[in-house]
C-alpha cells in the first residue's frame, strides 16, 4: 500500500491500514484539514466548494467520503459528477466556489485515487498552502458543523457543455476552418471521463467522423492508463490501418494530451505543447514556459518567433506561478499538458485539441508533415525504483559529482545540460520512484545517457 502527500496532491492505492493506503479515515482527515484551510482563508464563513471525479471505479465511494465530510464541516457542495480536471477546475470560477477538489490519480493505475486540491481561482494549492492542510490534517485541528450549519449537497452534470463552449469560443479557435477541413479522428480516452466530453467536444467543433476506443467511461481502463506510446499499441495499430488524419488520446482526468499521426506513429507527447504554443505564438507574441524536465524544441520554436523561453521546477503550480511571472501566453508541461491562460491557468486537453486542429486546418498539413518542421529531439525516460530506506540526497549526490563539469541546476533535484544533450533526475510526486529524463539528437543517445546514469543511481 502507499499513501503519498506532495505538491501534485495526495494519492494512494485504495484500501489497507490508515496511513498506508488512501483509506475512509484518510480521506476524512484530508477533506477535514482542506475544508478548515478555505475556510479560514475565506473567513469562517459558509463556503461552496466544487466536487469532481474521474470514472476509476474507487471514484464513487471516495466521492461519497469528500461530500459527506464537506457538508459536515458546514460546506456546501456542488457535485460534478464525473468530470474531468479541467472541467472541475473552470466550475470553481464559474460558481464563484471557495475551492474545489479533484477525484482522480490521473495517470496512476485503477488501484490508486487521489485528492487534487483547488484554491478560489480554480488552480492547485501552493505548496506553502498544501502544506498547512497536512499541518491541519495531521493535529486534526478542525471542528465540524452543528446540525443546524451542515452544508447543503447539489448535483450540477452542465459543466461539460459549459466547458465546451469556453473552448470553442476561444479567439484562436476557428470552428469553420476545422469543419471545412473534413478531419477524419480517431480518440482513445482509457475508459474514463474523457470518453463523454473529447468526442462531443470534437462534434461541436465540425468533425463528423470521430471514431471511438475505450470510451465508454466504466474506470475499468482498456490500457495502462500514461499516454505513452508502450501502451497505446491499440490506437496506434487502428491508425495504422489508414483512413484517418489524426488521433488524440488523453489521460484519466483529460489534462493530458497525445496525438498519433495518419500512418500510426507517435507525433510524440512532448510536441503537443510544441505545436500548440508555435500556433499561439505566430498570432500572440509573448514568452512561454515548460518544465525543467521537457523538451528544448519549446525554446527552439520561441526563439524562432521572437520570444523568451523560461523554464520551472516540475508541478503544474510551479510552471503557472512561473508562466505568471514571465507573463507567458502559452506554456504547460512536456507529458502533453498544455495551459493557455486565454481559457485559464491548467493544463486541459480540450483546449489543445482546439487549437491545434484550428493550426492543422489552416496549415493544410498532414501529422508527419507538420512534425517535420520542428527541431528533432528524442527523449527517454527511465526510473529507479526506490526502497524505504533510499538516501536519496546521497544518490542526487553522485549525479552531481559525476558530472560536475557540465552546467548544473539543481532547483528540481539535478539536471545537467551538455550543449548537444541534457538528464534530469528528480524523485517523483506521485510515486515512489526516482526519474531519469534524458533528451538527444538521437534515441540512442538519449538511452544512453539515461543507462549511465541509472547505473548510478543504482
Amino acid at each position: 500500500m502507499s499513501l503519498i502527500k506532495s505538491i501534485s496532491g495526495i494519492r494512494g492505492t485504495i484500501g489497507g491500514r490508515p496511513g498506508d493506503g488512501l483509506t475512509p479515515l484518510d480521506i476524512v482527515r484530508l477533506v477535514s484539514a482542506y475544508a478548515t484551510f478555505i475556510k479560514r482563508s475565506a473567513g469562517n464563513g459558509r463556503c461552496r466548494i466544487v466536487v469532481g471525479r474521474d470514472a476509476r471505479v474507487s471514484g464513487q465511494m471516495v466521492r461519497d467520503v469528500v461530500c459527506g465530510t464537506l457538508m459536515g464541516m458546514g460546506c456546501d457542495v456542488i457535485d460534478l459528477g464525473l468530470a474531468s480536471t479541467p472541467t472541475t477546475e473552470i466550475a470553481v470560477t464559474g460558481e464563484g466556489a471557495a475551492g474545489g477538489i479533484i477525484i482522480t490519480a490521473s495517470h496512476n493505475p485503477w488501484q490508486w485515487n487521489a485528492l487534487k486540491l483547488l484554491n478560489a481561482r480554480g488552480e492547485f494549492l501552493s505548496a506553502a498552502d498544501g502544506d498547512e492542510v497536512l499541518r491541519l490534517s495531521e493535529s486534526e485541528d478542525f471542528d465540524y458543523a452543528d446540525v443546524q450549519t451542515l452544508g447543503r449537497y447539489a448535483h450540477d452534470d452542465t459543466y461539460d457543455d459549459k466547458h465546451i463552449e469556453m473552448v470553442a469560443s476561444l479567439p484562436l479557435v476557428d470552428v469553420a476552418a476545422i469543419r471545412d477541413a473534413g478531419f477524419r479522428i480517431a480518440v482513445d480516452c482509457v475508459n474514463s471521463v474523457g470518453g463523454i466530453i473529447i468526442p462531443k467536444l470534437l462534434r461541436r467543433l465540425g468533425v463528423e467522423v470521430v471514431d471511438e476506443l475505450f470510451c465508454e467511461p466504466t474506470g475499468i481502463f482498456g490500457h495502462t492508463p500514461e499516454p505513452l506510446e508502450k501502451n497505446l499499441g491499440d490506437i496506434m495499430a487502428f491508425m495504422a490501418q489508414g483512413g484517418h488524419d489524426l488521433a488524440f488520446v488523453v489521460d484519466p482526468d483529460v489534462d493530458r494530451l497525445v496525438m498519433i499521426c495518419e500512418d500510426g506513429t507517435m507525433f510524440g507527447e512532448e510536441y503537443t505543447l510544441v505545436s500548440v504554443a508555435d500556433y499561439v505564438l505566430s498570432c500572440t507574441p509573448g514568452n512561454t514556459c515548460s518544465n525543467l524536465s521537457s523538451t528544448r524544441a519549446l525554446r527552439d520554436v520561441t526563439e524562432r518567433h521572437g520570444s523568451c523561453y523560461e523554464a520551472a521546477a516540475v508541478g503544474e503550480v510551479n510552471v503557472v506561478a512561473k508562466m505568471k511571472e514571465c507573463g507567458a501566453v502559452i506554456g504547460g508541461e512536456g507529458n502533453g499538458g498544455v495551459i493557455y491562460p486565454a481559457a485559464h491557468y491548467g493544463r486541459d486537453a480540450l483546449v489543445g485539441i482546439a487549437l491545434f486542429l484550428t493550426m492543422l486546418a489552416k496549415r493544410g498539413m498532414t501529422m508527419t508533415e507538420l512534425r517535420r518542421t520542428y527541431p528533432q529531439y528524442f527523449m527517454a525516460k527511465d526510473k529507479v525504483q526506490l526502497r524505504p530506506d533510499a538516501d536519496i540526497d546521497a544518490m542526487l549526490a553522485r549525479v552531481k559529482a559525476h558530472y560536475s563539469d557540465a552546467t548544473i541546476t539543481d532547483i528540481d533535484g539535478i539536471k545537467v545540460d551538455f550543449p548537444d544533450r541534457w538528464v534530469q533526475v528528480r524523485r517523483s510526486n506521485t510515486e515512489p520512484i526516482i526519474r531519469i529524463y534524458t533528451e538527444a539528437h538521437t534515441m540512442d543517445e538519449a538511452t544512453a545517457l539515461a543507462a549511465e546514469v541509472k547505473a548510478l543511481l543504482e
